[in-house]
């Protein structure tokens, strides 16, 4: 039992920083916006990153979880409600881009998704580094 949370902290550890890279590279995508047709394009293929890298933090802190024999700590309560919470977030942010006009305004759609990003990004570190200190 001790090996299997061991290895559900390092995987754990790892989905989190996937999810930071995931996170700051659409940031990159976001800040070169030239065209929203073809940001459109690049994000229907890019927006199961995200969701990819999130699922797997979720999972393997569902290991830890279970390995810990289900205690629910005030640390695993915060990351349910920031995990419950980015999933709003990204749903809300697909959803804006997919029905975004092709003809908008690239600094409007630079703008709201920066703000998703932004959010998402600060919830990460700081519960990271709430769980690391």
């Amino acid at each position: 039992m001790n090996e299997m949370y061991e290895m559900s902290i390092i995987s754990h550890s790892y989905s989190v920083i996937g999810l930071l890279f995931a996170i700051f590279v659409n940031f990159l995508l976001v800040r070169q916006i030239e065209n929203v047709s073809k940001y459109k394009k690049i994000m229907h293929f890019f927006v199961f990153v995200v969701p990819l890298f999130l699922a797997a933090v979720l999972f393997t802190g569902v290991i830890m979880m279970a390995a810990k024999h289900l205690e629910f700590t005030i640390e695993n309560i915060m990351m349910i409600a920031i995990g419950i919470i980015m999933i709003i977030l990204e749903s809300k942010r697909s959803k804006f881009v997919k029905y975004f006009p092709k003809e908008g305004s690239r600094i409007l759609l630079r703008n709201k998704i920066y703000s998703f990003l932004l959010v998402e990004l600060l919830m990460l570190i700081s519960i990271s580094f709430w769980m690391w200190r």
